[in-house]
């Protein structure tokens, strides 16, 4: 099979909306150390290798808002597809207390071996479908551990991220927090500004609204709560929507 560095679902789709999932999958693409990065199998399953249950909530948003879903095929262990390509973090070699032994001699050769055949062409098509309209809204889906190594555990169900582009973030968050059994963070565990990431590149360049969407990973492990989180999250979407 001819590998493809990432997935497009719906990209039919009308709706304005465009989910994207940058850590989608723990893939190691053959062509990488010949498939792993040397890190154990139960490791892989972590946090540090991709983003748990945010693909399924990514594709069944998708779903529920009309909305075409985009992801990538290899794990941030690769590659960070969420990172510019000249952040030091691009390649990690320590991640949470985890040494990544296929990381540790990488060149720069090989760095833009795996730039040019998975974060670049993620990036490309992520633009094309992008620009598929004017008014464009991008909706970013990552989780989160509860809680890294010797770190105090993390309150919250999910969280919302944004830069100084808060159209899309401030009524989100009012509708989120009137939920009552829900804890919602607002720029949380991490700040919503990263030069060069995602967001940048393909929203804050372009002005267009946008929202990075964290949901607690035990939350969303399996298949219904995907689901069901999606179901969850969608209304709140297009409420919020209605006030840009």
């Amino acid at each position: 099979m001819t590998y493809e560095p990432f997935f497009l679902e719906g990209q039919s789709r009308a709706s304005r909306w465009l989910i994207t999932c940058d850590h989608a999958s723990n893939l190691v693409p053959p062509f990488v150390n010949g498939g792993s990065v040397g890190v154990a199998p139960a490791d892989m399953e972590r946090h540090i290798a991709y983003d748990i249950g945010a693909a399924g909530v990514a594709r069944a948003l998708g779903a529920a808002l009309d909305a075409p879903v985009i992801g990538t095929n290899f794990s941030r262990l690769v590659i960070d597809p969420n990172r510019g390509e000249d952040d030091p973090t691009l390649v990690m070699k320590l991640y949470d207390g985890t040494i990544i032994p296929g990381n540790r001699h990488v060149d720069a050769a090989e760095v833009e071996a795996r730039l040019n055949r998975m974060h670049r062409p993620y990036h490309t098509a992520l633009s094309q479908i992008a620009a598929r309209r004017d008014d464009t809204v991008i909706v970013s889906i990552h989780s989160f551990t509860r809680q890294l190594r010797a770190r105090p555990a993390r309150p919250w169900h999910l969280a919302l991220l944004s830069a100084a582009d808060r159209r899309l973030a401030e009524p989100l968050l009012r509708s989120l927090r009137a939920e009552a059994d829900l804890c919602v963070g607002d720029n949380e565990p991490y700040t919503g500004h990263l030069p060069g990431d995602a967001i940048a590149r393909h929203a804050i360049a372009h002005e267009r609204p946008n929202i990075l969407i964290e949901l607690r990973n035990d939350l969303i492990a399996d298949a219904d709560a995907q689901a069901a989180w999606a179901a969850r999250l969608a209304p709140h979407l297009t409420a919020a929507l209605d006030h840009i």
